[in-house]
């Protein structure tokens, strides 16, 4: 098959950047023609260098720019694109325009990584619909809340993401060694780790205020006192470590650092830093909401907490650090679900045979 991918964003030490990669880099290892369209800048662009993906740099000024649509158009042509598979904002708007005011012979899908911010009412319903073949998502949760903002039921298709399982190759004794010395931690220091960018790590402070205060707390993700006057009015005498934006090595190396992992937010679509680190040996805790209930199975390889219940979230941080048992079970199972259920080999195959069936159809 000869597939087109296309992003307008491609950003630094996002789920959706590495997904992409991780199912473009997967597809051409199975020897299909794979193309991503995206910004010559973006760090998309930089990780698939020399992946045997081709990258065609693309600028996406908007929803309806009609040059984007025109580059679409003629690159279709030009390499007898089967699929074009757009997952983002201005190029599922692009990507259909070119379907249907060229009339171009490629197979449109849209993928959604994420709970939508806004509803885009019955016109936009009528416009991904009516233009693409149908629209992955990638979990369950993310498909009931489509179907309720009025996407038809038949119109999803579910694909969970996955992680190459190289990735936990990547984690070197002497780099996470060198970080705890880098981050003054010892031996017996106890350390919550978030990796995200800016999900509702308020909640995460809040639950902090039901704990003690020498536990420390690093933020991969965020710069240095992004949470600083939060922190200061809730009083808190931890002690707090911002890492900022870091390569996929070192992210990978920080998991090893942690003795739970916390990710609080709704709007997973997924959750791919919880599989990273159920892979690492890490015990995660999520919020019981969207794609992180496809991800974690509660008590099992991971714990769930309510949504803004920071109580809960201090008793299940507890949990995980003074039961034994209960720690095991989730390293373990964490573990099976990373390198098993949430594998980027499943992920690629499942695209794989649906991309075929679309063009079999």
């Amino acid at each position: 098959m000869n597939i087109l991918f296309l992003t307008y964003q491609g950003y630094p030490g996002t789920g959706s950047t590495f997904s992409i990669a991780y199912l473009a880099r997967g597809l051409a290892g199975r020897g299909h023609n794979v193309y991503v369209g995206c910004p010559s800048e973006s760090h998309l662009a930089e990780i698939l260098k020399d992946s045997g993906v081709q990258v065609e740099p693309m600028v996406f000024r908007n929803k309806v720019d009609f040059k984007n649509v025109k580059h679409i158009v003629r690159l279709a042509r030009q390499k007898e694109i089967d699929i074009i598979n757009a997952q983002s904002g201005r190029d599922r708007y692009t990507s259909i325009l070119a379907k249907k005011l060229y009339r171009i012979k490629s197979k449109i899908i849209l993928t959604r990584r994420q709970t939508p911010r806004s509803v885009g009412g019955f016109l936009q319903n009528w416009f991904y619909v009516s233009g693409t073949e149908q629209i992955v998502v990638n979990s369950n949760q993310l498909k009931n809340e489509f179907t309720k903002m009025g996407i038809p039921e038949k119109h999803l298709k579910v694909i969970f993401n996955g992680i190459p399982v190289e990735n936990f190759d990547l984690i070197d004794e002497a780099i996470v060694s060198d970080l705890k010395i880098k981050h003054y931690l010892k031996k017996d220091d106890i350390v919550i780790g978030c990796v995200s960018r800016r999900k509702k790590q308020y909640q995460l402070l809040e639950a902090l205020t039901h704990l003690p205060d020498h536990i420390k707390v690093i933020f991969v993700g965020i710069e240095p006192g992004i949470l600083d006057e939060l922190i200061l009015e809730k009083g808190l005498k931890n002690e707090f470590i911002y890492a900022g934006i870091v390569d996929k090595k070192t992210v990978m190396n920080y998991y090893k650092l942690f003795d739970v992992m916390v990710l609080p937010s709704t709007t997973e679509g997924f959750g791919l830093v919880l599989v990273e680190a159920m892979g690492a040996g890490t015990p995660v805790i999520g919020t019981r909401a969207a794609g992180i209930i496809d991800v974690l199975d509660d008590q099992k390889n991971g714990l769930w907490y309510e949504d803004e219940n920071t109580m809960e979230l201090a008793e299940k941080i507890n949990q995980v650090l003074h039961d034994a048992e209960l720690r095991d079970r989730l390293i373990e199972n964490g573990k099976n679900a990373a390198f098993e259920r949430f594998s980027i080999e499943q992920t690629v195959f499942n695209y794989e045979q649906f991309f075929q069936s679309v063009l079999k159809n």
